[in-house]
């Protein structure tokens, strides 16, 4: 199992886990948002940013009237310009707005406006705008979004209105439309401000969840291709159901007489399945277990959780739980066959979100099998997507006692302890983990996950020849593992900013599997840098098609969705965004 390029729980089959990438491609700036937004990476000052919003629910323009003004007499303001008088009321209207008298400063505002010339369309487009923040003081959101129009027309790129608006817009529950504004607001900043990058998040996540939930529900099941369905396997050392056949299987039908054990094994559903997965023909497992758990076979347990697994590995996760349930819940079957399904559902209810009964499993797994190394790997996993990255490390310790040959326990324990030293900030732990890495390689050269999660290590670091190094290591060991490809080719983009180098390795990685969501989405988000957005979309959709899970296919929408904002956004203002 290559967790270094998978999912940190491997059952999930999700891609790259996001804190991992990044790592590899930079830190995202809010909750996601730098992954998702890639013209630009700053980092505002928390103080910034919420000043910055102040400012924006304020209305713009003195608040108190100019001096003389207000006070002057009615001759003198007969006297004055049509756009002064415009002005005084507008100030008046600040005047209200300040003290919380929004329906006067309502009237204000209307009267600027109706005074206002029309070819003052700067000034208007601020009376308009200062009506549409007492409106939204009102809550009428109705209201915001037409006087935020009016201002915008006049003035295309009025930041505060367009920022407005989608605050509103989002109210009125108009995603697409918000998310365009709120693009348009992050673009014509620079990516500067955290609040409107904080909306254009929130309503990137929404949209993704929403439209996920749609397609996930109608796709096609697809298998994943056999380097990862293999990868994924390996993953277990306690797995009945993962082992090559063995003798042991036909023992008992033995006992009677040879012929009768040929006669079980031609009819038994799970025998021609565990055939199957020998042979990769993995398209007609299921259907072989099914008809093990119909004809209610001496198998039924072990068909039943592999046809389980299978499932779960073509993404319907719907279908697996009862199977997994069915297991977890007889009570005669074998205990490894129970821990592995408490495994399997454990990783399924963390893809969905929902920890708590994840970590509830893991640790009836344990309580079960005590001596599973399996379920202290897979649940020291869990911990580090927790955050909990003491538990995990004790968990590989677990593991390690269990299995001391375990070279992917001691990889990822390292990769745990880095992690900790490198979020910490403590460069004395980050150098111990270092050199961690260095023992775990000395002593299990064959080990693929070692190389590519020190290669990941070396990249924080900035040591970037020797990181490479350890990809192509991982590549002589498992040159069919296509995400390892998509590793050093964003290796490539950091170190030496080569994007055809990066381009090229990314596209090898398709090459070797057409079914890597990770490269595709890899692939996406590079194209958006580089301003090929019609490219990402494209990318990014492929990446859909291919998801396996609806958390997933939900991140990708996000992505899709923010490529074909930034898109509309470029044509309607005629921005050119910042490339690679």
């Amino acid at each position: 199992m290559m967790a270094a390029s998978k999912p940190v729980e491997p059952q999930s089959g999700t891609g790259l886990p996001r804190w991992q990438l990044a790592l590899l491609v930079g830190t995202p700036i809010v909750l996601g948002v730098g992954a998702v937004y890639l013209w630009n990476r700053s980092r505002t000052k928390e103080k910034d940013s919420k000043d910055g919003d102040e400012e924006r629910k304020a209305p713009e323009g003195s608040a108190s009237p100019v001096q003389g003004q207000h006070s002057a007499p009615n001759a003198e303001h007969e006297n004055m310009s049509p756009l002064d008088r415009a002005q005084s009321a507008k100030n008046k209207g600040n005047k209200y707005f300040k003290a919380s008298k929004y329906e006067q400063a309502i009237q204000c505002y209307t009267e600027a406006i109706s005074l206002c010339p029309k070819e003052q369309k700067s000034d208007l487009s601020t009376f308009y705008q200062n009506r549409a923040a007492a409106y939204e003081q009102q809550m009428k959101w109705t209201e915001v979004v037409l006087d935020c129009s009016q201002a915008v027309e006049l003035n295309p790129r009025y930041v505060k209105a367009l920022f407005r608006r989608a605050r509103a817009l989002e109210r009125l529950d108009n995603k697409k439309e918000c998310l365009e504004d709120v693009t348009a607001v992050c673009i014509l900043e620079a990516f500067q401000n955290q609040q409107s990058m904080l909306l254009a998040d929130k309503v990137l996540k929404q949209l993704g969840k929403e439209k996920a939930k749609d397609k996930y529900k109608n796709r096609e099941p697809l298998m994943p291709s056999p380097q990862f369905i293999k990868s994924y396997f390996s993953s277990f050392t306690d797995d009945i159901i993962s082992q090559p056949l063995q003798k042991g299987e036909k023992k008992d039908e033995d006992k009677d007489k040879e012929g009768e054990a040929a006669e079980v094994s031609e009819s038994s559903g799970y025998l021609k399945a565990k055939q199957y997965m020998e042979e990769e023909n993995y398209d007609k497992i299921i259907s072989e277990c099914t008809k093990e758990v119909e004809s209610g076979g001496r198998y039924t347990a072990e068909a039943l959780l592999l046809r389980a697994t299978f499932y779960l590995l073509i993404g319907n996760a719907t279908a697996a739980q009862p199977d997994l349930d069915k297991v977890i819940n007889m009570s005669n079957a074998n205990v490894k066959l129970r821990a592995n399904a408490l495994i399997k559902r454990g990783s399924m209810y963390m893809q969905q979100q929902q920890p708590q009964l994840s970590t509830q499993d893991f640790n009836l797994a344990a309580d079960i099998d005590p001596s599973n190394a399996d379920v202290y790997h897979h649940r020291g996993q869990l911990k580090i997507l927790l955050d909990q990255v003491e538990e995990a490390v004790g968990d590989f310790d677990e593991c390690i006692k269990l299995r001391p040959d375990s070279a992917l326990a001691q990889a990822q324990k390292c990769f745990a302890l880095y992690r900790q030293a490198y979020t910490g900030n403590n460069p004395a732990q980050v150098q111990s983990a270092m050199d961690g890495f260095e023992d775990v390689i000395r002593r299990f050269p064959k080990c693929a996950e070692g190389y590519a999660l020190y290669a990941q290590a070396l990249t924080d670091q900035q040591q970037f020849g020797t990181a490479d190094e350890m990809y192509d290591k991982c590549i002589d060991l498992e040159p069919d593992n296509a995400t390892t490809y998509v590793h050093k080719g964003l290796l490539q983009l950091q170190w030496k900013q080569d994007v055809d180098m990066g381009l090229e390795l990314i596209n090898k990685a398709i090459e070797i599997d057409n079914k890597c969501d990770f490269a595709y989405e890899t692939m996406g988000t590079i194209e958006v840098q580089r301003g090929n957005l019609d490219k990402a979309i494209d990318m990014f959709n492929k990446a859909i098609n291919l998801a396996k899970s609806e958390m997933e296919m939900a991140h990708l929408y996000s992505l899709c969705d923010a490529a074909y904002a930034q898109t509309e956004v470029a044509r309607k203002y005629g921005l050119k965004p910042p490339t690679l």
